[in-house]
């Protein structure tokens, strides 16, 4: 008997026997039968059983009732439960004992994430248990586990027997794949997202590695799971060869611990790292305990954190911790490489009209230095808000600052301790005339307060104030041509005037002075207020740049900066000594094949230059290079008795879509000689990541030697690792 009619229909016929009473299989079965009476051909049958009772609907090209009331679908055959998709060639329902006879091939999909593959299938009428053969499970679209016979229990275990796993692609023309896990069972529980392995063999191009009687690995769904991680390799000139091996702890969805033992013939290190989320915040701890041959006899670390939360009327408090057990740990361990550690606890609120910030921050040297002479206890408060006054027009600013900071040496002048507040009141206003031209005008008073303790030199009180007012004068144009390309030219000249009244207190927070297009025109160009330009100042500048919705962009400025008097806080180097500043040469060129070239300069009275810095991009789908050149002339008052030139470089080419070379140097031009220098490459595929890589430190010190790090890790993609959103795949001709 055949039937014609749309395709789609209730499988209450095919499936009621399991899941419905015997009241609704014999209105089934009625209907069915008094739909004989159509003509032959392809089509489908329909049931209006209640919800409750209807477990699956079936699509095919035919359905039909065999004599011995056996229902048979053939020919694009679909079967939809809940979240699983079935896909078959055939499926007929044996009514008396309720399972499934499915005839390949076979393809059922589970959520989106668990795919199984089939020859041939015996299952229950829910598709939750049954037994299939020449069956093979895909995860997640990366891992595969092929197997001779799979048995479903339950609809949450899967027992797979003579299996093979792997994420690597598998040619069909029987070539093995680069990794696979040969076991005798393998049971994937869906529920936890777990994978049981029983008898396994780990195998390199089908060749023996290792043999494991049991062992569990999460399956890709599962982000969060617990067990080993990554293991990598580790070869230092002073720590020897040492394995280090990742150990993944959750607590619940907001927190985890990692534990990584480190192991190697000279240290014996235990690495962790701990992670907390919060409703309004989060913190991050890492560290470590070592006992090493380095410093025989001592314990040794390092703890760094990290935090920040929310609070209440918007504020909010960030912490950050770093110490080390000891000034040359940071470098033997390949700790980041800085000089001096900083710990800070902030708390802070920025609205549209008010800021505040207040920090506490504690710098420990890592330099061979005496540091009992560095201030490395800091205290800031800050505090400022705006006012927009109908009356007079423009922006009114007033600002608070409290700052501090403390030396432990109790030696007079070296161990100066200082304490400033100052307070500001700032006007300002622009008006735009007829013609384009706008001026800007500011004006203000501030007055300063320090305490001065342990320095002779100073008295313990000074008072300081100091007005100022400022005239700025710009003349924006603006060209845009046929082709889209705009160009924005823009002379502008400042004329400023300011007058410090008191004593100058010590320089502790301007002993840096940085002249740039950011503050060409402000009236003090201090990074801090215990120093203020004094008396009048002339200042003239020039911005251009060039936009085009496609093709090379561009900027530049140029300015330069007179004063009626010289100022001698002002250091040979900075390029505002003297009454007569540097010349500032600053730009950046850009291109839409990925190149950026940016430049600033300092050129003095003798077209020497005093300052440079440049810095390039090339950023291509297959180049990835980036390089600065830095050029400081000498200047005793900052520490440098000969100039500094320094090159830097990092960049990584993609050979091909699996292999991926790197290289990064930083060498000493003035002293002929690399200070680090380090090479890698990386092989990636569909699944297997190898990286290795090579860096060679030179400096040494005191408490530092130069060093030599080698690094190898390995990482099998699938087994919940993150592998990105790129795509690699083997070819197999």
């Amino acid at each position: 008997m055949r039937y014609r009619d749309r395709i789609g229909c209730g499988l209450a016929l095919l499936l009621a026997a399991a899941t419905a009473t015997q009241t609704a299989a014999q209105v089934a079965a009625s209907e069915t039968e008094q739909e004989a009476t159509r003509d032959d051909g392809p089509g489908a049958v329909s049931a209006d059983t209640p919800a409750a009772t209807v477990p699956a609907i079936l699509v095919a090209d035919n359905v039909y009732i065999t004599p011995d009331r056996q229902l048979v679908a053939e020919g694009n055959v679909e079967v939809f439960h809940d979240d699983v998709r079935l896909r078959a060639r055939r499926i007929s329902f044996e009514r008396g004992s309720g399972q499934l006879s499915i005839l390949g091939p076979i393809r059922i999909e589970q959520g989106g994430a668990v795919t199984i593959l089939a020859d041939a299938a015996e299952m229950d009428s829910e598709l939750q248990n049954g037994l299939l053969t020449g069956a093979r499970m895909v995860l997640d679209q990366q891992l595969q586990l092929a197997a001779l016979q799979m048995t479903r229990v339950s609809g949450r275990y899967t027992q797979l027997y003579k299996t093979a796993v792997t994420s690597c692609h598998v040619c069909e023309d029987g070539r093995p794949p680069l990794w696979q896990i040969r076991a005798t069972k393998v049971i994937h529980d869906q529920q936890e997202r777990q994978l049981y392995f029983e008898d396994a063999q780990f195998r390199v191009l089908d060749v023996p590695i290792a043999y494991l009687p049991r062992f569990r690995l999460p399956d890709p769904t599962l982000e969060r799971a617990k067990g080993f991680l990554i293991p990598s390799v580790r070869t230092t000139s002073q720590l020897g060869t040492g394995l280090r091996l990742p150990y993944f702890i959750p607590f619940g969805d907001s927190r985890d611990l990692t534990l990584a033992p480190y192991v190697s013939s000279r240290t014996r290190t235990l690495d962790f790292r701990y992670r907390q989320a919060f409703k309004a915040g989060r913190v991050t701890f890492e560290g470590a305990y070592t006992r090493d041959d380095l410093i025989p006899n001592t314990s040794r670390g390092y703890l760094f954190g990290l935090g920040q939360f929310d609070l209440p009327r918007d504020f909010k408090l960030r912490f950050e911790i770093e110490a080390v057990s000891d000034n040359a740990y940071v470098a033997d361990y390949g700790l980041p490489d800085v000089d001096r550690l900083r710990s800070e606890v902030a708390l802070f609120r920025v609205r549209r009209d008010t800021a505040f910030q207040a920090d506490i921050i504690h710098f420990r040297s890592l330099r061979d230095e005496d540091s009992t002479t560095q201030p490395l206890l800091v205290g800031d408060v800050f505090f400022e808000r705006r006012y927009f006054p109908a009356a007079v027009g423009g922006e009114f600013r007033l600002n608070f600052e409290a700052h501090g900071h403390e030396r432990s040496s109790s030696q007079d002048q070296l161990g100066r301790d200082v304490m400033r507040t100052t307070a500001d009141i700032d006007w300002r206003r622009s008006w735009i005339g007829a013609s384009g031209l706008r001026a800007d005008w500011r004006m203000g008073v501030s007055a300063d307060v320090f305490r001065i303790n342990q320095d002779s030199r100073y008295p313990d009180t000074i008072l300081r104030h100091t007005p100022r007012t400022a005239l700025t004068l710009s003349y924006p144009m603006q060209r845009t041509q046929a082709n889209g390309v705009t160009h924005y030219l823009e002379p502008m000249a400042q004329f400023g005037w300011s007058n410090v009244n008191g004593e100058d207190p010590p320089n502790d927070e301007s002993t840096f002075v940085e002249f740039d297009q950011g503050n060409l025109v402000s009236l003090s160009r201090f990074p801090a207020p215990d120093r203020r330009e004094d008396g009048g100042t002339l200042v003239y500048g020039l911005n251009w740049s060039r936009h085009a919705p496609d093709g090379w962009q561009a900027w530049a400025t140029v300015g330069q900066v007179f004063r009626k008097t010289a100022d001698p806080s002002f250091t040979n180097t900075s390029g505002l000594s003297g009454t007569t500043s540097a010349i500032l040469v600053a730009g950046q060129f850009k291109t839409d094949t990925g190149l950026a070239l940016t430049g600033r300069g300092l050129i003095d009275g003798s077209l020497s230059l005093a300052k440079a810095e440049f810095r390039g991009n090339w950023y291509t789908p297959r180049v990835s290079l980036a390089g600065t050149y830095l050029w400081l002339g000498t200047d005793p008052a900052e520490g440098r008795g000969k100039p500094l030139s320094e090159l830097w470089f990092d960049g990584d080419y993609n050979i091909n879509p699996s292999w991926t070379a790197s290289a990064n140097l930083r060498y000493d031009i003035s002293d002929d000689r690399a200070t680090r220098a380090g090479v890698g490459l990386i092989y990636r595929n569909e699944c297997v990541t190898v990286d290795i890589s090579l860096r060679r430190r030179y400096t040494s010190s005191t408490s530092v030697e130069p060093s030599t790090d080698f690094g190898f890790t390995i990482a099998l993609r699938g087994f919940a690792v993150e592998g990105g959103t790129e795509k690699y795949r083997k070819a197999c001709s």
